[in-house]
């Protein structure tokens, strides 16, 4: 049996991790690009400009409008005026918002202890440290 690339371990076990993700997202009526914004609309200290989530997600403003419109219309965010800049937007998210938030949180963590139970506690934490290291290079 012929060996597989590292690379190609990582792209396969990726894929199995977003299939679960998404698998456990879907009862919630959420995709995993309006999750990762909750996630991060969550996590700021106060609303963001709509700039500032795009940054923050790493895509174009463009890509984030229909985000934030799914998610507005859901009851989880809303849109208000910066007061500091009445041309930007700032995206605050609403208190259900912060409660589907904490339920993505618990449907990524749920489909990754699922997929990685193969592995007891020392290899998970080694994994970890792992892919720590190589992370680490980036920042």
């Amino acid at each position: 049996m012929e060996e597989t690339e590292l690379a190609e371990l990582m792209h396969l076990v990726g894929r199995r991790l977003r299939h679960g993700y998404i698998h456990r997202l879907e009862p919630l009526g959420l995709n995993p690009g309006q999750a990762r914004a909750l996630r991060a609309l969550a996590d700021a200290a106060r609303p963001l400009r709509m700039v500032q989530l795009a940054d923050q997600l790493r895509i174009v403003p463009r890509s984030l409008t229909p985000v934030v419109d799914a998610l507005e219309s859901a009851g989880l965010v809303r849109r208000e005026v910066d007061p500091a800049n009445r041309r930007s937007t700032l995206v605050q998210i609403t208190p259900e918002g912060r409660r589907l938030a904490a339920r993505a949180r618990d449907a990524r963590r749920e489909a990754g202890q699922e997929l990685f139970a193969v592995l007891g506690e020392e290899r998970r934490d080694q994994l970890r440290d792992l892919l720590s290291l190589v992370e680490e290079q980036f920042r």
